[in-house]
């Protein structure tokens, strides 16, 4: 099929394929017949495709990640004791944001094309804006419950959907990087977390309002506007993005038919394709591993302000403050690492080799050491943690080439990883008590 098998309005005319099996190599006279791609009209797509899609997406996830995760900067604040919290419903409250969240990404990830993803992402983002914003108004235990678990169900199709998305634009060998950026923006979201709540810190009192409600109240607020502005911004499809020209979309077509396994019923959503996914071994091994390194994102990003809290005698302004440089270097390392990874098409090494990075980041934050050589400890399991967790997200949909099973393949990744969150406080707050001890 050449690429003036597109209309003018960007549709594909011939949609029917014989077979529907995981893989169909193109051969070698299948690909002689595809156009010869520009590459330098290919850089110049690239480069427009990342203007375009890539500020979106990253907003998008880090306002996700800071609306979820904010709970750890606004405990310094008088959380605890305003509501009332005692024993271990601090973790609890924590804890059940990610249950509605496993519930509720595969089925979300199943309904982003059928919704268009402009739209669902746009209703998902306004939502949780609201959820967020009011969590800081809440005035008892039960309140807070019950924001958590409406925060879970909301931003659960957030991540699984944007990592489709980018499937949709980029080849496999172009993913590592894009999936890179949207683990960037959980660093800076560390990094702006910080920052936001040294800054509103010093509003505690103000209208007779704790420093935590005024954190959760003006955090929460720039997700409802961003949802509005994305139902704008994001296009639904190559096919059909304002921002490419007739010719631009060809292109995307010829690349997309040149990646192994690609047919136009790829694109389709098959029952067969739904199951295989969760008949393949493979995809429940991505799992597991997702699990264990989520298990140490959400450990981290929750409890890192109360982890240095815990190594001296600083204010809650000053704790707030020296979060930022651990974040800072978990997405510059990330950057880096992914780009290379992208580059030379490795993707186990590095993920594997940064997560004995962590690993001993860790180690030393539990053994009697000093203060500035746990501090050193918090550096290095953000320098491999992001990479550790972001690379095989990147990995398992890459190598699916059916929309199908990449969608619920992704989807049973990120359910089982993120019920990490579940147990992640609780085991977190352990460590915490080791920690305490030794210092």
């Amino acid at each position: 099929m050449s690429v003036t098998d597109i209309d003018e309005k960007g549709r594909e005319t011939q949609l029917e394929e014989p077979s529907s099996s995981d893989v169909v190599p193109p051969s070698q006279r299948d690909i002689e017949t595809l156009p010869v791609i520009d590459h330098a009209a290919e850089a110049r797509l690239i480069r427009k495709l990342d203007l375009y899609i890539i500020p979106p997406t990253m907003f998008l996830y880090l306002f996700s990640f800071l609306d979820r995760v904010n709970v750890g900067n606004a405990r310094l604040y008088g959380m605890e004791e305003d509501l009332g919290l005692h024993g271990s419903q601090y973790q609890t409250a924590v804890s059940l944001l990610f249950v509605t969240y496993v519930l509720a990404e595969t089925p979300s990830n199943l309904l982003l094309k059928k919704l268009h993803p402009s739209r669902w992402i746009a209703f998902i983002t306004t939502f949780w804006g609201v959820i967020a914003t009011l969590t800081g108004l809440v005035q008892n235990y039960g309140g807070l419950i019950v924001c958590r678990l409406l925060l879970g169900a909301v931003e659960a199709g957030l991540f699984p959907g944007m990592t489709i998305y980018l499937t949709l634009f980029y080849t496999k060998k172009e993913l590592a990087l894009r999936v890179g950026y949207l683990f960037v923006s959980a660093a800076l979201a560390g990094s702006v977390g910080g920052l936001l709540a040294y800054g509103i810190g010093f509003m505690d009192g103000v209208e007779g309002q704790r420093g935590w409600r005024w954190i959760m109240i003006i955090e929460g607020l720039p997700s409802f506007v961003l949802g509005i502005a994305v139902y704008f911004w994001l296009a639904d499809a190559p096919e059909t993005a304002y921002y490419l020209s007739q010719e631009e979309r060809n292109l995307m077509l010829v690349r997309k038919r040149r990646q192994i396994g690609h047919t136009s019923s790829a694109d389709l959503l098959h029952k067969q394709d739904v199951i295989k996914a969760f008949m393949d071994w493979k995809v429940w091994m991505f799992a597991v591993g997702q699990f264990g390194a989520d298990t140490m994102l959400y450990g981290y990003s929750t409890f890192l302000p109360t982890i240095i809290k815990g190594l001296g005698k600083w204010s809650t302004a000053e704790t707030q403050a020296l979060t930022v440089p651990c974040y800072a270097l978990g997405a510059i390392t990330y950057l880096i690492v992914a780009r290379f990874s992208d580059r030379f098409q490795h993707r186990a090494l590095p993920a594997v080799a940064f997560a004995v990075i962590s690993i001993v980041g860790y180690t030393i934050l539990l053994t009697p050491v000093s203060v500035g050589a746990r501090f050193f400890g918090c550096f290095l399991v953000s320098m491999g943690l992001y990479v550790t967790v972001g690379i095989p997200l990147a990995w398992l949909p890459s190598n699916l080439p059916r929309y199908g099973k990449r969608t619920t393949a992704s989807g049973i990744q990120l359910t089982i990883g993120n019920a990490a969150g579940i147990s992640a406080p609780f085991m977190s707050a352990r460590c915490l008590s080791t920690l305490c001890f030794n210092h």
